[in-house]
């Protein structure tokens, strides 16, 4: 069976951060072979520019494709579709598709555009991220320059919506299944626990909250999430039925410490001995998920009398599992890998996951 092309979708306002983030993940990319179609208008071409100065092997100069005829939720059929399937048509396909689309673009639209004929049956979206700006929320703003971001929408006409800023970003926050608080560094740690608990409570259940310094996310939190968002529209339907868009040159472009932020994380592995029972065991593991908010639990496990080993991925409280394959030479145990963010109780997980 031929397996999907995951591909993850960031949105999120001119200024908050999507470019940083996208090019340090390519600079941590850890062997992923990753595309990225970027949406911009007009011959500025900053974002891809700036992308493509990463010198990153994980996505070179030829992976970047740009969309600068409109907004992305506006164009599907003329720009994004074809582009998507060039990339899918290429003998070396990419590992991972990354879409940065229009801080003014409705993610909704881009979403639904995964079950089009063409493409539905090779590329799924595996994640929608939503950058924020964290000290512009706590000032009371959804951009840290509303201004600068309604010129860029009245300087763009391909835009055939007209809903007004502060909605377009609620819509991004429903369709979200990851939000990024980026500049969290910039509020004291009580302001940033308000902002995150603010943003949780309002969202849908099992969408990540997490902080964010300069972008600096590891890979395997923003990829792998296996949303399959095209499947699950309704649950991210719009709050408001207009349209959008506009170019990110993202304001916090300064040269970093690729691995600043990632001490803000943490992964530890977990062994135990053979389950006895897959489905109860899902189970034990999405409570422990919950009682300890962890970002992303995957492994295998050794399930008693079976011969074949059980792939277990968890994101949130969400927990799918299948048997993959027999077992070879390795020992017949549970074997997990809990992300999450630091400060992680080790001890009360692993007692909770080896009960």
């Amino acid at each position: 069976m031929l397996t999907k092309t995951p591909a993850t979708i960031i949105t999120g306002f001119l200024g908050a951060g999507k470019t940083t983030l996208i090019r340090h993940m390519l600079s941590n990319a850890k062997g992923k072979k990753i595309a990225l179609i970027i949406n911009e208008f007009g011959d500025l071409g900053v974002d891809g520019d700036i992308l493509k100065g990463c010198g990153s092997e994980a996505c070179t100069d030829d992976d970047i494709m740009e969309l600068s005829n409109g907004c992305i939720c506006c164009t599907v059929a003329e720009d994004f579709i074809p582009t998507m399937e060039k990339l899918l048509d290429r003998p070396d396909r990419p590992d991972h598709i990354v879409i940065e689309t229009s801080g003014l673009a409705l993610p909704q639209p881009l979403v639904r555009a995964f079950n089009w004929p063409g493409i539905s049956t090779r590329v799924t979206v595996d994640g929608v991220v939503t950058v924020v700006d964290g000290p512009a929320l706590r000032d009371g703003r959804f951009a840290h320059d509303e201004g600068a971001v309604a010129a860029a929408r009245a300087a763009d006409d391909s835009i055939d919506h007209e809903t007004p800023l502060s909605e377009l970003f609620e819509d991004q926050l429903a369709c979200a299944d990851m939000v990024v608080v980026n500049k969290s560094d910039l509020m004291s740690p009580e302001e940033a626990a308000k902002i995150l608990a603010g943003l949780k409570d309002g969202a849908r259940s099992g969408v990540q909250v997490i902080p964010s310094s300069m972008g600096a996310l590891p890979v395997e939190v923003l990829l792998g999430m296996a949303a399959a968002a095209e499947a699950d529209t309704e649950a991210r339907h719009e709050v408001h039925h207009h349209h959008h868009h506009d170019d990110d040159e993202d304001d916090d472009h300064h040269d970093h410490d690729h691995d600043h932020g990632h001490d803000e994380f943490e992964t530890f592995i977990v062994t135990r001995p053979e389950i006895a029972d897959a489905g109860v065991f899902a189970e034990q593991v999405a409570d422990t998920i919950r009682s300890h908010d962890i970002l992303r639990l995957k492994g295998f496990a050794a399930v008693a009398g079976k011969p074949m080993r059980l792939t277990l991925q968890a994101v949130g409280p969400r927990v799918d599992t299948y048997f993959d394959r027999p077992f070879g030479a390795e020992p017949r145990e549970t074997r997990l890998v809990v992300i999450g963010q630091a400060g992680l109780d080790r001890e009360a997980i692993t007692a909770a996951l080896s009960a």
